[in-house]
C-alpha cells in the first residue's frame, strides 16, 4: 500500500463511521473555547468540562477574566494540571484581549500565539473549531496515531507531523481529520495496549502489520507446533519395596 492510497483508505474509514467528529470540550463562543484549550493542556476534557462552568459564570469574558486576581481565580482551576502557570496565562491572555484586540478574540494563527498560554496547537484547534480554517493540531494523541498508521514517516515533532499530514489530507478536510486523529488515539490507537482488534484501521496500519500481526502469526505457529508434538511417554515406576523390618535379639 503506497502513502496516498493509506491516506485514501483511512480518510474514507473516518468519513464512513464518524462523519461528524468534533470536539469533547464544552464552550458556547470562541472566548469560552479558548479558555478550556488554555487548561486542556496535558488534562483531560473531561476534567477542564468539569472546571469550566465556575469560570465562565465569574468570568464571562474576557473584559471579567482580565480584572481577575490570581489568588481569586486560582481555586476554580485548583483541579487542573499545572494550575499557577495555567492561572497566570488565562489572566495574561484576557489582558492582552483586551488591550491589543479590543476584546475579540483573535481568529488567525499569527495573532493567537502572541497570547499567553497559547502556542501552535492551542492556536491551530481554535481556528480549525470556530472557522474550519484548515490548520493542524497535533497533540500527543495526533502524533502517536499518526506515526503508528503509517501517515507519517520519521516525523520527530508536532511540526513536522502537521507539515507531513496537510500534504496528504484535502484542505478540506483538515479540520475534521484533527478530531478523527485526536478521539481515535483516546479511545482506540491508545497510547499502551492499542485495541487492535476493535480498531477498523488495520488493513492501513503499519503497526498492525509490522507489530501485532507477526506476533499474532508467531503466537499461532508456536500453538501448532506445540499442539503437533507427540506426547512424551510416562513409564510408571514400580512400587518401592519396603525394607524389612529387623526383629530384636533375644537375651
Amino acid at each position: 500500500m503506497t502513502r496516498k492510497e493509506r491516506f485514501d483508505f483511512v480518510i474514507h474509514y473516518f468519513q464512513e463511521h464518524a462523519p461528524n467528529a468534533e470536539t469533547e470540550l464544552l464552550y458556547d463562543n470562541p472566548y469560552q473555547l479558548l479558555v478550556a484549550v488554555i487548561l486542556s493542556a496535558q488534562c483531560t476534557d473531561k476534567r477542564v468540562n468539569m472546571t469550566t462552568p465556575a469560570i465562565f459564570e465569574h468570568y464571562p469574558d474576557t473584559k471579567h477574566l482580565a480584572k481577575a486576581t490570581f489568588d481569586k481565580l486560582f481555586p476554580f482551576i485548583r483541579s487542573i494540571s499545572y494550575p499557577n502557570n495555567k492561572t497566570k496565562h488565562l489572566i495574561g491572555m484576557a489582558q492582552m484581549v483586551e488591550k491589543e484586540f479590543g476584546g475579540e478574540i483573535p481568529h488567525t494563527v499569527e495573532e493567537l500565539v502572541q497570547l499567553p498560554g497559547v502556542g501552535r496547537k492551542t492556536a491551530n484547534v481554535i481556528t480549525s473549531v470556530i472557522d474550519k480554517q484548515p490548520n493542524m493540531a497535533v497533540d500527543t494523541h495526533v502524533f502517536r496515531v499518526s506515526a503508528r498508521i503509517g501517515l507519517t514517516v520519521k516525523a520527530t515533532t508536532p511540526l513536522a507531523t502537521e507539515k507531513q499530514l496537510l500534504q496528504f489530507i484535502p484542505e478540506d478536510l483538515v479540520h475534521i481529520a484533527h478530531h478523527w486523529l485526536i478521539l481515535h488515539g483516546r479511545y482506540i490507537c491508545v497510547a499502551r495496549n492499542p485495541k487492535c482488534s476493535e480498531c477498523g484501521l488495520k488493513p492501513a496500519c503499519k503497526y498492525y502489520q509490522n507489530v501485532v500481526m507477526k506476533e499474532e502469526i508467531k503466537a499461532l505457529n508456536e500453538k501448532r507446533r506445540q499442539s503437533a508434538a507427540p506426547a512424551k511417554e510416562v513409564k510408571a515406576s514400580a512400587p518401592k519395596k519396603k525394607a524389612p523390618v529387623k526383629k530384636a535379639a533375644k537375651n
